[in-house]
């Protein structure tokens, strides 16, 4: 009866997380690692650019710190910053003021992954806190998703990364290798399927004249309508959120902001190196050392004991 093998088990996992994260924060959070994961194979295109840039059309900075180099089969933190300023609210998805949440994607090289619960120390249990890391898919262990999280109590995350041990995995090499980063504050634009959410701004879908501005009751929000120069009737639709700019009797250019823009979050990208290194190469390195300064000591002493012989044979 062993019927569900363990990709099931795992696909059966993150369906019952995604859907516990959608409904204990679906007033704050639209746009998130998880719709990239639905949506794409891989998060980075071939140009660089981290698909999460398709929904969050602002751009902020990111950070991400990790050690110059590592041993294989080592735990290493690989420390994710994701500043903002705290103070600011976003607008939810019903159209209220909420906190910012966070959310991130680390890109490691083959064959490095999530390091295990039992290699971390007690120290970096403490600095990972109660995070929860995923695979971008079952097949993709070196790509980590984790988001979204409150942004307040998570602007700096700690990734736990275990190295390669390329005795055991020859597909590994000691070498230089490239991470990339993705992070994300606050909501995005765009929905995967292209729709607007209620986090940017609305514009004019012809030139003309508003001729009406209408509450959308339930929902809140407005519907805008526009009349032509040929008496044709245009409407936008604006949900709860954005602020209008516009009134009844205004004239309007096509394209022309209708509402503010709310955003006050944004996705950026950064990428760093570590050095998988080989403990081989330390060690000669070591000995190296130690043989030059053996080396030195020795022409020091040879050097004393002539000057002893030269400074006996001239008293003589």
């Amino acid at each position: 009866m062993n019927f569900l093998t363990k990709d099931k088990v795992l696909k059966v996992f993150n369906f019952l997380v995604v859907t516990f994260i959608s409904i204990s924060i679906s007033n704050s959070a639209n746009a998130y690692p998880i719709f990239a994961q639905q949506n794409y194979n891989q998060p980075r295109e071939a140009t660089g650019r981290i698909v999460c840039a398709n929904c969050h059309l602002a751009q902020k900075p990111v950070e991400i710190e990790v050690p110059q180099s590592v041993l294989p089969d080592t735990v290493f933190e690989a420390v994710v910053k994701i500043p903002y300023d705290q103070q600011i609210k976003q607008i939810g998805s019903n159209g209220k003021k909420a906190g910012l949440n966070v959310g991130a994607v680390l890109i490691l090289p083959e064959g490095f992954q999530l390091a295990p619960p039992e290699r971390l120390s007690d120290e970096m249990k403490a600095k990972v806190g109660k995070l929860y890391f995923s695979p971008y898919s079952p097949e993709q262990k070196n790509i980590l998703v984790v988001g979204p999280v409150p942004g307040k109590k998570y602007s700096e995350m700690t990734f736990p990364i275990l190295s390669p041990d390329p005795s055991k995995d020859k597909s590994v090499s000691y070498l230089k290798y490239p991470i990339y980063l993705g992070g994300n504050r606050g909501r995005g634009q765009l929905y995967p399927d292209g729709s607007k959410s209620n986090n940017t701004v609305y514009t004019a879908s012809a030139a003309g004249t508003i001729s009406s501005i209408d509450p959308i009751e339930g929902k809140g929000g407005f519907n805008v309508k526009i009349k032509t120069s040929t008496d044709e009737e245009s409407i936008v639709t604006i949900p709860a959120g954005p602020e209008l700019l516009v009134k009844v009797g205004d004239s309007v250019k096509a394209d022309q902001a209708l509402t503010n823009n709310p955003n006050v979050g944004g996705f950026g990208q950064a990428e760093t190196e570590v050095v998988l290194q080989n403990p081989a190469r330390i060690q000669g390195l070591l000995i190296f050392f130690v043989t030059i300064l053996l080396a030195q000591v020795f022409l020091v002493l040879k050097k004393k004991q002539f000057e002893k012989v030269q400074l006996a044979e001239m008293n003589f």
